[in-house]
């Protein structure tokens, strides 16, 4: 189904310090705010949908899927490892091609994206309550309370939530003491013949690559200053 947001046509993309993709630029700058504004890459999508397999057992509509995301599709990728996103109108169900979702979260109350968590949430819960042995069941203000806090954890440490680690959260609660049995999913690899997003993950490694060079470096420049002192303070006085 397309979504009639005529003004939603593009966007730009930076990779994070957290290797997660962030929104640098959107061509509906009225609606949305480019500030802590997270978009979900493909692999990251499809780990999404292996996620939610298992609450189609439990009642799961695809259409709450559907209305949740915008889907964009990537048109190039600059020097500085900015990408280009273009906008299809293709069903985020139907897009044959490696694409980003972006949430709709114009409203962030009572949009599809909204309803869309309310949605995995009852289910997952559902899910719990029939494969777990619990005394008491559980209940959805437990999850919300649970993904509230490590939420309030990031902001009161100046990080924005990336929609990933929200959807994920939800999809992956389990209170505490308890485990599921299930496979974990593998990586899935881009194949040669998806040149873009074999750069996107070429940008993932050199931005990985990058943060381990400013660490090492923050170490060695601790170091220097803890021998100094030390030699300070181990230094004969002075005649």
């Amino acid at each position: 189904m397309a979504k009639s947001s005529p003004n939603l046509s593009w966007c730009k993309a930076k990779i994070g310090n957290d290797m997660n993709w962030w929104v640098s630029e959107i061509s509906d700058s009225i609606h949305w705010d480019t500030e802590g504004l997270a978009i979900i890459d493909p692999k990251q999508f499809q780990h999404i949908v292996d996620l939610v397999e298992p609450l189609y057992d439990y009642g799961f509509l695809n259409e709450f899927l559907d209305k949740a995301f915008y889907t964009f599709i990537i048109e190039k990728i600059d020097k500085d490892k900015t990408i280009h996103l273009k906008r299809t109108q293709e069903s985020i169900l139907e897009c044959e091609d490696q694409f980003f979702a972006l949430p709709d979260v114009i409203d962030e109350e009572k949009g599809p994206y909204a309803d869309f968590l309310d949605h995995i949430s009852k289910l997952r819960i559902k899910m719990l309550n029939a494969s777990l042995d619990v005394a008491q069941k559980l209940t959805i203000d437990e999850l919300e309370e649970d993904i509230r806090e490590a939420q309030n954890k990031d902001y009161m440490e100046g990080r924005s939530t990336h929609f990933f680690a929200e959807i994920t959260a939800i999809l992956e609660y389990l209170p505490a003491g308890f485990e599921l049995d299930s496979d974990e999913n593998e990586d899935v690899e881009p194949s040669e013949t998806e040149p873009l997003l074999k750069e996107l993950s070429d940008i993932d490694e050199d931005v990985e690559d990058d943060i381990e060079a400013d660490e090492t470096m923050k170490w060695e420049e601790e170091e220097e200053e803890e021998a100094d002192n030390f030699e300070e303070m181990t230094s004969p006085p002075e005649e």
